[in-house]
């Protein structure tokens, strides 16, 4: 996900999303989750005009033990709302944010992404600059 600063706009961070508490992992988990790269505004929401300038830059990075990484990146979907999208032949379902467009990505805050039909929360662990 690297990129030269320099051709990288102000507005884009990196979002590191990790599992929250759930049944099966009842302290959450480090080494579940996501990392992607969003253009956010002054309150922490994607901001969609930036996102349609510089979409190519915002690449997403799903993370589970044992398994290998799939390299995807934000879409955004009819209607207005985000999605992961790591299959870009069309086999595999694209895995839904719920409600990403309202949500401030802040450090401590919660998010939802659906995942095979089912709803798993993730905490923000950190919004850093893309390195």
């Amino acid at each position: 996900m690297a990129a030269s600063r320099s051709a990288m706009p102000a507005s884009l961070r990196r979002i590191r999303l990790e599992l929250a508490r759930e049944p099966g992992h009842p302290e959450g988990s480090g080494e579940i989750g996501y990392d992607f790269v969003a253009p956010l505004d002054a309150q922490g929401r994607i901001d969609a005009d930036e996102w349609r300038v510089h979409r190519t830059l915002c690449k997403a990075v799903r993370f589970r033990p044992e398994e290998e990484v799939d390299i995807g990146h934000l879409a955004r979907r009819p209607g207005g709302s985000w999605a992961f999208k790591f299959d870009i032949q069309g086999d595999e379902d694209d895995e839904p944010g719920y409600r990403f467009n309202d949500h401030a990505f802040r450090i401590g805050e919660y998010v939802s992404v659906s995942e095979d039909g089912k709803m798993h929360t993730f905490r923000v662990a950190s919004v850093r600059e893309p390195s």
